[in-house]
């Protein structure tokens, strides 16, 4: 099967999508990634638009790149002057990369209202942009802009201007559905009308947009068709709805399909590289996203758990582990015996499926769901209760007593300020009475409970909150209904979700807040005794 080549950029047209704004250093440390999970082309920007574009190319020069090619983005010269005197292209030379990609005009609309100038001399724009450069670079690529709606228009000009761009010297055409409103057919259809006219010889590429939902289809169809190079973003990043995710494109060439990828060797990296854009972007990284999701993998039905321990394909379409993706068993009101039983042995607890015990846990799973209480993003919560109902209850502390002042000043200021009262050890220990004030009531006892604690076991201080969610639970009326708080906690490599469940929004962060805290010394405790 033949080789496909991937291409990337994430860092130009997944910069354009809205909330995404990478600094000069998220530039590189992605390229560096892309880099290592051997991505072919990394198109690192557009250098005549922005000078943090120019930088990076500066910048990429100082670091050895091991696989990727650096691409330098930009258009064909302006109409209205020479290859020559033109600052876009004279840029594209000037940071010296080995690949250029220009893009042009396919669509006879943008032509005459965008570029304002004549059919015939945007074919001349065209030739003599990619002439220009060709003597200067390793190799150039021609960007079709609006390819398929500039085809469906008038397909003997969208035609011409691809011939024109091959004929000066591009070593690839790549075919863009700029709009994302191309259907999957239609670019099948497309593609192969291009291949009749042009030649089955000449180097096709495509660069789709999701705008209809296609973008990752359309990417696999035309492979099919023969194209050789395919180009995207991570997650599918993108002005508007995104681009082509890759992160789904290329699990589909090379597991699904058999295609050649350079990446293929490490495609297990691959739900790292996506996590880790999605961190440097500041963008929450979505649970559903296919193959790499964190739901993508998740079984929660009973029945389903049952089966995917007898064996996993039943209900999983590739093994999770081939992108670097772990399978998950969901704990919730839905659950069986199964669930409770992969997930024991997960925190390394193993359960008997005719223990009388296991059915005392899957009952009060039940019962706590019943009450509002959700353990599938809280499961140190999970098994502080398994082990509790076990009769081995990990208690490091003991809290007697809490009270939190919410006092409003004058000038709209306010002041928050919480007492602890807590035993250490439970039971029979000293008693720490603690103060502490905060930003707002609920940071307030975090602080009280912190300060307290630390005194006793200063490890505490290795860890952070790191979000804090509160869901208003259906039931009484406005005010008066229930909150589910969940809390997650970090502490240098490992991160934990506890939950609380309360009326009283304070009372459901403590319970929240306490597991939290027992969890980190339980983590401590179990590290000492390995």
């Amino acid at each position: 099967m033949r080789k496909i080549e991937i291409y990337d950029t994430t860092l130009r047209d997944g910069a354009q999508a809205e909330e995404v704004n990478f600094s000069l250093n998220d530039k590189i440390r992605i390229a560096l990634k892309l880099d290592e999970f051997k991505i072919d082309y990394i198109e690192g920007g557009w250098p005549a638009s922005n000078p943090k574009d120019f930088q990076f190319f500066k910048e990429i020069k100082e670091y050895h790149l091991k696989h990727s090619q650096i691409v330098a983005f930009g258009s064909t010269h302006h109409p209205q002057k020479n290859p020559e005197n033109d600052e876009n292209l004279k840029s594209l030379l000037v940071v010296k990369t080995p690949v250029v990609t220009i893009f042009g005009k396919s669509w006879t609309i943008h032509v005459k209202e965008a570029l304002k100038t004549t059919l015939e001399h945007n074919l001349e724009i065209i030739s003599n942009s990619i002439r220009f450069l060709r003597p200067h670079v390793e190799k150039l690529f021609y960007d079709a802009e609006h390819f398929f709606d500039g085809f469906k228009e008038d397909p003997d000009y969208a035609i011409e201007t691809i011939k024109r761009a091959y004929l000066a010297g591009a070593d690839c055409i790549i075919l863009c559905d700029t709009n994302g409103g191309t259907l999957t057919h239609e670019v099948v259809e497309i593609i192969r009308e291009v291949k009749k006219r042009l030649g089955e010889n000449v180097p096709l590429g495509i660069h789709a947009h999701n705008d209809s939902e296609c973008a990752v289809a359309n990417s696999i169809e035309a492979v099919r068709e023969g194209v050789i190079q395919v180009q995207g973003t991570i997650n599918g990043i993108g002005e508007r709805c995104g681009n082509a995710n890759l992160c789904s494109v290329i699990p589909n060439l090379v597991l699904k399909m058999g295609y050649q990828c350079s990446c293929a060797d490490v495609l297990f990296k691959l739900t790292e590289v996506s996590r880790y854009v999605f961190e440097i972007a500041n963008l929450t990284h979505l649970p559903k996203l296919p193959y790499v999701g964190r739901s993508a993998f998740a079984h929660k039905g009973g029945i389903h758990v049952s089966a995917v321990l007898k064996s996993p394909r039943t209900y999983e379409h590739i093994d999770p582990f081939l992108v670097g993706n772990v399978r998950r068993i969901l704990v919730s009101e839905l659950s069986g015996k199964s669930n409770l039983i992969y997930k024991a042995k997960e925190l390394g607890i193993e359960l008997d499926i005719e223990s009388p015990l296991l059915n005392k846990i899957v009952d009060e799973v039940k019962k706590l769901e019943a009450q509002g209480y959700e353990f599938e993003a809280a499961e140190a919560s999970l098994e502080l209760l398994i082990y509790k109902l076990l009769g081995e209850p990990k208690q490091y502390f003991e809290l007697l007593s809490y009270k939190v002042l919410d006092i409003k000043q004058e000038k709209n200021s306010s002041h928050a300020e919480a007492t602890v009262i807590l035993r250490v050890p439970p039971g029979v220990g000293e008693v720490e009475h603690t103060a502490a004030v905060g930003n707002g009531p609920v940071n307030a006892l975090d602080n009280a409970l912190r300060k307290a604690l630390e005194r006793f076991y200063p490890k505490i201080k290795e860890m952070e909150l790191e979000d804090y969610k509160v869901r208003v639970l259906p039931g009484l009326p406005g005010t008066a209904s229930k909150v589910r708080v969940l809390i997650i906690s970090k502490s240098k490599d490992k991160k934990w979700g506890t939950v609380g469940v309360s009326t009283d929004i304070l009372e459901a962060s403590c319970q929240a807040l306490v597991d939290s805290y027992t969890y980190k010394l339980f983590l401590d405790k179990t590290k000492k005794a390995k």
